[in-house]
């Protein structure tokens, strides 16, 4: 007959050193989840900076009044606007701005201009910053890129 320290191997419990496993293992999910809520928290936090650049932006170029408009038409109802003179009021805007800290890059997009001749329409993209899962991220697909539209009309009612 064996006894129950032989049945165990030498000199402990067969199941000795299990709860260590579990506990690496109950860390190491933990951990993943907090790093993964930080990066998306992060992300979500870079998305609304880009939106209030291009927010900020759409409404400077939504005051960018198009001479041969005014000139041709008057104003009428708002002030009237061109694809050109909304691109170039929102690049002056972009440059004269401090670009976010979470925003390592930004570039104004096609689609940026105005397609009815009173809305001004700011499409912005730009890369966030991941803290401590971007070089992770960037091994495995590149950068995270965020893309937002504003759009902004200066009626004169």
């Amino acid at each position: 007959m064996t006894t129950h320290a032989e049945a165990a191997g030498v000199g402990g419990h067969p199941e000795q050193g299990q709860i260590s496993i579990l506990l690496l293992g109950m860390m190491v999910t933990a951990l993943t989840l907090i790093l993964g809520v930080v990066a998306a928290t992060s992300v979500q936090l870079s998305r609304i900076q880009l939106l209030d650049a291009a927010d900020a932006a759409a409404l400077d170029a939504a005051d960018a009044v198009a001479e041969e408009g005014v000139y041709g038409e008057g104003l009428g109802n708002g002030v009237p606007l061109t694809t050109d003179t909304v691109m170039e009021a929102a690049g002056e805007h972009l440059a004269r701005r401090e670009r976010p800290s979470r925003v390592t890059a930004w570039t104004l997009l096609p689609g940026t201009g105005s397609p009815d001749g009173r809305t001004a329409v700011v499409r912005l993209q730009g890369q966030a910053s991941v803290p401590v899962l971007g070089q992770a991220l960037e091994a495995f697909g590149g950068p995270v890129t965020i893309t937002v539209e504003s759009r902004a009309r200066s009626d004169l009612e």
